[in-house]
């Protein structure tokens, strides 16, 4: 008995985990998420471990679940045990992956990755594929049940809008579109979304400036030099063109010395560059930026305003950021 009551859990999981791994691809897919749009799973969806050799995680998750579903109702149990170790572990590294080097959960993870987990302990502790095989046919109507209480799940009701932060409201100039960046230069999300932002620009005619405010997080090594070579550059007319250099050059690349070689690029004069990147009238810049970024009550980075619009995070799609400088210019 206790071989087929584990070989129940084992399918059961891998519905589940299915329906988990379905629901994560229509918000990879989707301009805007249908299932989780909080910050944690924009992160995720945002890193570069979303697409390893560039397929969707979740297209993997999908051929998993339904290869080791399939495995649950006939007789190849080393297949099935060794296709089921090699998926446990596997998602308990991407689990270590979300906490250690993503620093984000995302919900629909939370779900399918943990149902490996369970199906690989069931299938090696002995998991008996389940007869007859026509009871196969309640797996499609599971995953069904699963993406629909999944969407129930991690629906939320779009909080009350807050008031646009004054520092934002301030910047605000007629007859021209300003867009308020809160940055750090070493961010991979700022940097997503800074492609995106390019992109979007590249279609607009409409006059754009810029306003950045300078948020060197802590975990960046490199954010603080990267920041006050960007206050430097922009103190001689080289703000945008610093911001671009500095969006498109290794992390690695933004020591002191490589973020000055940036602005000698651009045509700064590096003795003037050096005596603002020392001073102190700079670090006073960055400090009042970061009170900024405090009064107005951040959660999440990056954070831009276009006009008064906010959009936090790194997920919102070219054709939407274009939209909102249009709407802005109107």
């Amino acid at each position: 008995m206790r071989p087929r009551i584990l070989g129940l859990i084992a399918v059961l999981a891998a519905v589940v985990g299915l329906g988990a791994s379905i629901a994560s691809l229509v918000d990879f897919m989707g301009t805007h998420p249908t299932f989780c749009s909080e910050s944690g799973c924009a992160s995720v969806r945002a890193s570069p471990w979303a697409h390893p050799l560039g397929i969707p995680m979740p297209v993997l998750g999908i051929a998993f679940f339904t290869a080791t579903g399939v495995l649950g109702f006939i007789e190849r149990p080393r297949v099935r045990l060794a296709l089921g170790l090699v998926g446990g572990a596997f998602a308990l590294g991407l689990i270590v992956l979300q906490g250690v080097v993503i620093g984000a959960w995302c919900k629909l993870c939370l779900v399918a990755d943990p149902s490996a987990i369970v199906q690989a302990i069931a299938i090696a502790a002995g998991a008996a594929a389940i007869k007859p095989t026509w009871r196969a046919s309640a797996v499609v109507p599971g995953v069904m049940l699963v993406v629909l209480g999944l969407g129930l799940w991690t629906h939320q009701e779009d909080p009350p809008a807050k008031p646009t932060p004054a520092c934002v409201l301030k910047e605000q100039q007629p007859g021209v579109v300003t867009i308020v960046e809160f940055v750090d230069f070493e961010c991979p999300f700022c940097r997503a979304l800074d492609k995106k932002l390019t992109e979007a620009l590249g279609k607009t005619q409409k006059p754009v400036r810029f306003v950045r405010k300078m948020i060197p997080l802590p975990a960046h090594p490199h954010a603080v030099p990267a920041a006050m070579a960007y206050c430097s550059a922009e103190a001689q007319g080289h703000g945008d063109a610093m911001a671009k250099a500095l969006f498109t050059a290794p992390p690695e690349d933004l020591t002191p010395a490589g973020c000055e070689k940036l602005a000698v690029d651009l045509g700064c004069d590096v003795t003037k560059y050096r005596e603002t990147f020392a001073s102190a009238e700079l670090r006073a810049r960055v400090e009042a930026d970061m009170a900024d970024a405090r009064a107005a009550d951040l959660e999440g980075f990056p954070t831009i305003f276009i006009g008064t619009q906010k959009f936090e995070g790194s997920d919102h799609s070219t054709e939407k950021l274009l939209a909102a400088i249009e709407k802005a210019a109107r």
